[in-house]
């Protein structure tokens, strides 16, 4: 436990983390000025789309997100884009659709998502909010925290053009927010377990309670409860690091963890500084440089993207208050400096962003960004490099959060191109978190570079993983070797499952794949997404390199088309999944 030791005073301090809209000066000089009224003005007259009853029950009725989500954030981003416009601008043309956006916030029945609408971790939500007893899922804190965040940029101004407007706003706040946060346990504090939710909901909250007119004593008792969280949050997190969930996730766990500890070390007076001198917040924050591959293409597992998103401010600032050069490096050099976050509804990272973007522009990162070997123990997850190759192997188990069952699975990337992949997550269903999670394809063991026996795929759960895991790195070769047979179920009928993949530097990669039993058939799956020739047991992906199947008896493609949105951000619109038929061994060699 890091937190619970420290001891916060009675009277904690204002929390003033950017200018207000009222210092003219600070707004009116920003790099960003002019950028930030350009996206306001596309919202000037903005129509906030209405959220109707059948639009909540579209989940609940054939389990669309998709319907509701798209105008609740248009909302959202409508808001914070107005609202950066006029503190920018200062000449009072965004005022009334700032009022008119603040004013459907605070009308809407639930700022949770209906997806999320339930009192108990995964338990069938609710097809409608009840307005009685409000849930705090992480889109209702991300609300409070946007408009606490406009009650602070806005100030008095608020209150002179639209009197009563900012008390209605601090009501809805304390009612859907702070009473709830400081009085009902919600499954994502930290008991059972904690995930991303834990300091992503709980940072959010804090910019609600910190940055909204409240009570001192509840914004103590707020900070004391989010320090438990935070507290549970780290006590699950491996000593390493490890994102189990993924790079993506790593925004929305280790950079929210960054926030909530920089809030709470602000307000105590800098109480907080021993934390973030613990190695395992370094290694927390370096966790994302560190499955970086190349340009857009992160290492990637369970529902992570391998397009993962540029880092940024918060990258930049964890880098900063951690004097890490390396992770400011990182996000100084592969920072979109056009990027102005249209669809981001947190308005404090907005603003975050516009206030960090000249610090970002200043800094001269290295021609070369390091990028290490290594074994993340605490997921299993396996990374080694040379000029040429990026390879991940992820051990561990089938009960990551998010997970895929994809304990073994290989991704390669050869000259920062992708030539094994993981496939990823498709955008989110009703199906997807639920008990038939893993009918969907990108689910499945036998979507991602692993064997099959007589069509038996991995199955989820802790007891389906990988063991006598081994690693070792050297200058001439970075390999990982793995018995896998206890990922597969007992009909798949394996005694044993042995897996060698290795990095011989400066050369090639090879898998190899050992097994034993009483199956009938075995095949090897691997995933690419450039169009393969096959000839014999030799596949080549043309400008890429040639794969070479030693115990092979038979290859063939399956081409698999991609029509999903959220795939097609990281994939083409065809991928190909090829099937490598074997007897009980087979060796891939990659050039």
């Amino acid at each position: 436990m890091m937190l619970e030791h420290i001891l916060l005073p009675e009277t904690l301090l204002p929390y003033r983390p950017y200018p207000p809209a009222a210092d003219r000066a600070a707004w009116e000089t920003l790099p960003a000025r002019a950028k930030l009224i350009a996206r306001g003005e596309e919202y000037l007259g903005f129509s906030y789309p209405a959220l109707t009853a059948t639009d909540w029950l579209a989940f609940s009725r054939v389990g669309d997100r998709a319907l509701f989500q798209e105008k609740y954030f248009s909302r959202r981003y409508a808001l914070c884009a107005l609202v950066l416009a006029e503190c920018a601008e200062g000449r009072n043309r965004f005022w009334d659709d700032i009022a008119n956006g603040l004013f459907a916030l605070c009308e809407e029945s639930g700022w949770q998502l209906p997806a999320h609408n339930n009192y108990v971790r995964d338990a069938t939500p609710l097809p409608l909010p009840d307005t009685a007893r409000p849930v705090l899922d992480l889109f209702a804190c991300d609300t409070g925290a946007l408009l606490a965040m406009a009650l602070y940029l806005l100030g008095d101004k608020l209150e002179e053009r639209y009197p009563s407007l900012p008390e209605r706003i601090r009501r809805e706040l304390d009612t859907r927010i702070l009473q709830p946060y400081l009085h009902c346990h919600f499954w994502w504090m930290g008991l059972p377990k904690t995930l991303n939710w834990t300091v992503w909901c709980t940072q959010n909250v804090l910019l609600t309670a910190f940055l909204a007119p409240f009570r001192k004593e509840d914004r103590l008792a707020a900070a004391h409860k989010a320090m438990g969280s935070i507290d549970a949050f780290l006590s699950e997190y491996g000593e390493d690091g490890c994102c189990d969930e993924g790079a993506q996730y790593f925004r929305h766990a280790g950079l929210c963890l960054f926030g909530g500890l920089s809030l709470l070390d602000a307000v105590s007076g800098g109480a907080f500084e021993p934390v973030f001198r613990q190695p395992k917040i370094r290694n927390i924050a370096r966790y994302i440089l560190n499955v970086h591959v190349a340009e857009k293409y992160y290492v990637n597992f369970a529902d992570c993207s391998p397009a993962a998103g540029n880092p940024g401010a918060r990258e930049y600032l964890f880098g900063k208050r951690l004097g890490d050069d390396a992770l400011c490096d990182f996000a100084a050099a592969l920072h979109d400096p056009d990027d102005d976050f249209p669809s981001e509804s947190n308005l404090f990272y907005r603003t975050q962003a516009a206030f960090t973007a000249a610090a970002l522009a200043a800094h001269m990162p290295p021609a070369q960004l390091p990028h290490p070997e290594i074994f993340y123990e605490s997921a299993g997850l396996f990374i080694a490099r040379d000029e040429t190759y990026c390879l991940a192997v992820k051990a561990g188990d089938n009960d990551d959060s998010h997970n895929h069952n994809d304990t073994g699975s290989v991704t390669l990337y050869k000259r920062g191109r992708p030539f094994l992949i993981d496939v990823g997550v498709e955008t989110y269903t009703a199906k997807t978190f639920s008990a038939r999670r893993y009918e969907i394809w990108t689910m499945q063991s036998s979507f991602h570079n692993l064997p099959e026996f007589d069509g038996v795929a991995q199955q989820n759960g802790p007891e389906f993983c990988a063991s006598d895991v081994k690693t070792a790195f050297s200058s001439e070769k970075s390999e990982i070797s793995m018995r896998l047979e206890n990922a597969w179920p007992a009909n798949a009928g394996l005694s044993s499952c042995r897996r060698r993949v290795t990095l011989e530097k400066g050369r090639r990669v090879v898998l190899e794949d050992s097994c034993e039993g009483s199956f009938r058939q075995a095949v090897l799956h691997l995933m690419l997404c450039e169009k393969p020739d096959i000839s014999g047991s030799t596949v080549t992906l043309p400008g890429l390199g040639t794969l070479a199947a030693e115990g092979a008896s038979d290859i063939t493609c399956e081409e698999i088309r991609v029509e999903d949105p959220r795939l097609r951000t990281a994939w083409p619109e065809t991928l190909y999944r090829l099937t490598l038929r074997f007897d009980r061994r087979i060796t891939v060699t990659i050039v």
